[in-house]
This record gives structure tokens, sequence and C-alpha cells, in this order.
């Protein structure tokens, strides 16, 4: 395995675009404390600091071929990693609107055109995060809230045991939850997900 401590990052980079998963290695060393600090300090939390460093770097492997360095790496990384994190506070504040809206619902007894807007655009980013599922997992999870078809339904319908659909549902569910930051009876009532 090649040594790539002494390399640029434009070295770095060109080799990244060849898949070279030993340049990908020394990125990561390189920037992933630095980013995480950054996205800490934006964030002021640990747990989401480290899930959107994480999100990026993978997202940096899995493209690696396609991506073009038009500036500097650390530029780059800085500027996904802010672009990530403006994202994700995006999402909380939709979420926070939309809780808030439900609850004045809740209290007062009407609904407004802003809570329809939210929950529209809370409902296309479920959508977002339930087709980047694993296929497996999405294809399980669709047949149950698309289709409302029963665990054993699906269990006879893909040839799997009913443990194995009522555990994908789980974790597909899990998954949208850390994702979005939504709480699992907001995102049951959005799905009209009936468990």
């Amino acid at each position: 395995m090649a040594i790539y401590q002494d390399h640029t990052d434009l070295q770095l980079a060109a080799l990244l675009r060849n898949s070279d998963h030993a340049a990908f290695s020394e990125i990561y060393d390189r920037y992933w404390a630095v980013l995480y600090l950054h996205a800490r300090k934006l964030l002021n939390n640990d747990e989401e600091a480290r899930d959107v460093v994480q999100e990026l770097f993978t997202t940096l492997w899995k493209k690696s071929g396609q991506i073009e360095f038009n500036v500097q790496l650390s530029s780059y990384l800085y500027k996904a990693i802010r672009n990530r994190i403006f994202k994700h506070i995006g999402r909380q504040k939709l979420v926070h609107d939309y809780q808030q809206s439900l609850a004045d619902f809740i209290n007062e007894g009407h609904i407004d055109t802003d809570t329809l807007v939210r929950e529209r655009e809370l409902s296309r980013l479920i959508e977002q995060q339930i087709q980047a599922l694993p296929p497996k997992m999405r294809e399980v999870f669709e047949l149950s809230r698309k289709q409302h078809l029963s665990h054993k339904e699906i269990s006879e319908k893909l040839g799997i045991s009913e443990h194995t659909v009522k555990r994908q549902v789980s974790n597909a569910l899990g998954i949208l939850r850390d994702k979005l930051g939504i709480s699992a009876s907001l995102l049951c009532i959005l799905l009209g997900y009936k468990g």
C-alpha cells in the first residue's frame, strides 16, 4: 500500500479521481479533525458534527471518480462541509417549524397555509431519504408504506421471513429519524405509517 503523507493536496486529489483508496485515507486523516471542529463550531453538537463530516467523506469516496476539483482540495472540502451544515440546519428549522405548527393546530384547531407548505417540504425531504435507503430495505419499506402491505404479505411477496421484514421496516424508520431529526411519532404521522 502506497504511503501518501508527503503528497500535496493536488496530487491526492488526482489520485482520488482514480479511486485510489490510500489517497482517500490520507485525505481523511489530513482533514477529518479540522472539518469536525469546523462543523462542531457551527452546529454546537458533537454527534451532529460527526454525522455531517462522515456523510461528506462517504460521498467523497462514492463519487471520487466524478468529482472535478476546480479549486484547492481544502477549499472544496470546507465549502462542501459548509453546504452540508446549512442544509442540516435548514432541515432542523423546517422540522421545528412544522412541529410548532402541528402543536398550534392541536391547541387552536385550525391549520394555515404555512403549515401545509412545511408539510409538503418535509414530505419531500422524507421521500429523498427513503430513496437513499439501501435497495432491499427501501423495497420492503415502500411495500409497507406505499402499498400498505402487512409484514406477512411482504414476507410472502419477497420470499423473506416476517422477522426480516419487521427488522427492515424498523431499521428504515430509525435511519429516517436519525437523518431528518424527527421524532418517531411525527415521522409516523407524516408517513401515514401504521406499524
